[in-house]
């Protein structure tokens, strides 16, 4: 009999002991110090050991018989022809070669975009950054789909755009302060059980439970009820969706009415209230914005918003918001108008109040930052000035050369002639997939590292199987998690697959900057760097790691370090020693200088803008129910999604699609039944499942079920049968400041589906030659 190995590992969903038994890993095991760890864990054996692993380096035939640029319109739908290492590596080289030489280093579009590695070594994004900087540059994506929008706000507003991710008031500081928490988009335990780096212990539910049993009341401003834990007994306010903005201007203008604004605060603390309350009042533009005028836009009783307004004035109110109200059209506005409501409250830098966002949207955010930076792969000098907001990618390839607009400046699109994708898969992520399927064939080679036969690796014409991570060593971290892991390789490499470093370095080789890539390090040699650095910086502050050897040896290293953080509490106790980086050293409520940009579409203070498509455009006669295309809690993005656990959720086959009862009785629609999503951008199948957890007028369908178009190589674009929510979803910036994406401002129907097309084909490797 064979003994079973482990091996301390830790992923984006938890940390876990690697079970290995044969060469195969059989469990992955949380730690029994983790109060609530993640279900995902148990689709990782599956998924490691899937028959979806690309097996060897693989090009599409008309690439590899009729060069770059070949047949663009059959990405997708073409068969592959498996090549071997050297061959693969000297065709991505020479390519690599000739645009660079042929069309500069802008040309090159290196896409990594997603979760890819907990891992800090093997960061696909740092992987493909150090490698193309080191070949001369290339265009990137700035900012993120998960909170572009804000980081492009916040510095105007706050002065600093990290409030978004990482500067929150921590646990130690609403416990037994906060009385009332005020949730815009809820606070979600899906989206908490996951973390960029790894995390150690799941502490969200049982904090928020605690604060719960000490007095905390919660409501949860949301068209889904469980976007905030049921246990917690909050109140639901179940708005419209996509109008926040107006019933946070319904409380503002219920606050100032009855008095209850904290005008001391409003004027030694912020900049520009004055002609933000003219515009609340009606001043300005001869409406005034209350509780009427809120109720008649989101949908909730008067009486519902005036009580809550003085609720908040009476409590010490914690203001949250999640980071999907800023993925919408004219997402700046519901950030901008938390700050406000929270400064009008005055209750910003005290412990328990004021405001902070992205809690529930990852699993450490109410933890303390550690005072050092965690540990990342450097990655080189940036030599080539080019880059677009991440989210802009359609727009980039269909308008080479055209002009476009981004916070107070105007760029161009560069022309890409080569799209280089290491992590991420951009078919799950961005908006629009018919409009992204055209856009893709336009570049003349797209080249994909991916260990499974994902929606994007498809649709690349040069594939190369990347190891998974219990197929490499690594060192697993995040800035608010207290253990270092060390990612000890588990299985040898899979199915003659590579890590990115390992390919990288032959690409180096072959265009003749090995030595600075590689810097003369190994894999090992990197993971010492990262750890020794790491431990350096932690020594600086008195805080003491043990050496390399007892980390590997030990599996772990545990940061003894305790914080507690209060958002704006030195600005608050003296603004003048404290000022935040905005012009003004203050909390901009009006801020001069994107009033200066002159944009219709985010104007110089926060604003009510009616979205194209919400529940009351008149789009909503033709295409009735707004939909929700939030991230699912069976699989963290599309990772996963051919795993165990995302399967079993789904319903016909299909992704689940929830709608209220209501709805379903208007439209025939039955428990279980296989239904179509359908808008004037694209039709989706999916699995109806009724919940009265689902406001009326609402459809929700999370992202991340692989997209398997039922014709991948239709040019108007076809009927996707899994359930992919972005075929509906609106692929257009949230304004000029931001140019965020904004995914959730979306109207669809719904129908019974007329036919069944068959089963789930992107579960199944694509044909392929060996």
């Amino acid at each position: 009999m064979t003994s079973d190995r482990t091996y301390s590992h830790t992923s984006h969903w938890g940390s876990f002991t690697a079970v290995v038994r044969d060469g195969r890993i059989v469990q992955a095991r949380p730690p029994a110090a983790d109060p609530d760890p993640s279900p995902l864990l148990a689709s990782i054996p599956d998924t490691v050991h899937s028959d979806l692993r690309v097996t060897a380096p693989a090009v599409r035939r008309s690439w590899l018989e009729q060069g770059p640029g070949a047949r663009t319109d059959r990405r997708g739908a073409e068969e592959f022809v498996e090549v071997d290492w050297d061959t693969a590596l000297d065709l991505v080289a020479a390519e690599l070669d000739r645009v660079r030489t042929t069309h500069g280093n802008q040309a090159i579009f290196g896409g990594s975009y997603g979760w890819s590695s907990a891992g800090r070594v093997h960061h696909a994004k740092s992987q493909l950054k150090r490698f193309l900087n080191s070949i001369g540059g290339f265009t990137d994506g700035r900012g993120t789909y998960s909170f572009g929008t804000a980081t492009a706000l916040l510095p105007h507003v706050v002065g600093d755009p990290a409030m978004v991710s990482g500067e929150v008031t921590t646990w130690g500081r609403l416990e037994g302060a906060t009385t009332l928490w005020v949730a815009f988009g809820g606070v979600p335990l899906r989206t908490a059980q996951s973390q960029s780096g790894g995390v150690s212990r799941h502490e969200q539910r049982y904090r928020m439970l605690g604060m719960s049993r000490t007095g905390a009341c919660f409501v949860n401003v949301s068209p889904l009820r469980d976007d905030l834990d049921p246990d917690l007994d909050p109140q639901w306010l179940a708005l419209r969706a996509n109008t926040d903005t107006a019933l946070m201007l319904g409380l503002a203008h219920t606050l100032e009415r009855d008095g209850l604004a904290d005008e001391r605060f409003l004027a030694r603390y912020t900049h520009g209230y004055a002609t933000f309350r003219r515009y609340l009042l009606g001043e300005s533009d001869g409406q005034p914005k209350n509780a009427a005028w809120a109720a008649g836009i989101c949908g909730l009783p008067e009486h519902q918003i005036v009580d809550l307004a003085h609720r908040m004035a009476t409590n010490r109110t914690f203001i949250t918001t999640t980071w999907s109200l800023q993925r919408a059209e004219y997402g700046e506005q519901p950030y901008w108008m938390t700050i406000t409501l929270a400064a009008m409250l005055g209750q910003i830098g005290l412990d328990g109040g004021g405001f902070s966002f992205g809690y529930g949207n990852s699993a450490t955010t109410g933890a303390a930052k550690l005072p050092f930076a965690s540990p990342s792969l450097p990655t080189g000098r940036r030599r080539c000035d080019s880059w677009i907001p991440v989210a802009r990618i359609s727009d980039m390839l269909e308008n080479p050369g055209g002009s476009y607009q981004y916070d107070g400046t105007t760029r161009t699109y560069p022309d890409i002639r080569m799209v280089y994708w290491a992590g991420g898969n951009p078919f799950h992520h961005h908006q629009d997939l018919n409009r992204l399927s055209a856009a893709w064939r336009r570049p003349e080679t797209v080249v994909v590292h991916e260990p499974w036969w994902t929606a994007t690796a498809r649709r690349a014409d040069i594939v190369l199987p990347a190891t998974s991570t219990l197929e490499r060593n690594d060192i697993g971290a995040s800035s608010r998690d207290r253990v270092l892991v060390a990612m000890k390789r588990a299985l040898e490499p899979q199915a003659g697959a590579r890590d990115d470093y390992a390919i990288f370095t032959g690409l180096a080789d072959r265009l003749g900057v090995l030595e600075e890539f590689t810097q003369g390090r190994d894999e090992m040699g990197w993971v010492r760097f990262l750890y020794d650095s790491t431990r350096e910086r932690a020594a600086d502050h008195d805080i003491r790691l043990p050496d390399f050897a007892t980390f590997w040896e030990q599996g772990e290293a545990v940061i003894e370090h305790e914080a507690e953080h209060t958002l704006l509490a030195d600005f608050r106790a003296d603004p003048l020693a404290h000022p935040l980086r905005t012009p003004s050293g203050l909390i901009e409520i009006t801020s001069d200088v994107v009033a200066g940009f002159g944009y219709d579409d985010c104007p110089g203070h926060p604003v009510w803008l009616e979205p194209r498509e919400w529940a009351g455009s008149e789009l909503a006669a033709t295409y009735p129910l707004h939909l929700i295309s939030n991230q699912p809690k069976h699989r963290l993005h599309s990772q996963l999604d051919a795993g165990p656990v995302s399967r079993a959720a789904k319903v016909a086959g299909r992704e689940p699609v929830r709608l209220n009862p209501g709805d379903a009785a208007q439209r025939g629609i039955g428990d279980g039944d296989l239904v179509e999503v359908f808008n004037d951008r694209g039709r989706v199948l999916a699995g109806a499942v009724l919940a009265d957890e689902v406001r009326t007028g609402v459809v929700q369908l999370a992202t991340g079920a692989w997209y398997d178009p039922i014709d991948p190589s239709a040019t108007e674009g076809s009927p996707d049968r899994h359930g992919n929510p972005n075929v509906l979803t609106r692929d257009f910036g949230t304004s000029r400041l931001g140019q965020g994406p904004s995914a959730h401002s979306t109207l669809v129907e719904i129908r019974v589906a007329g036919s069944d097309p068959g089963a789930v084909r992107v579960h199944t490797p694509p044909p392929h030659q060996r």
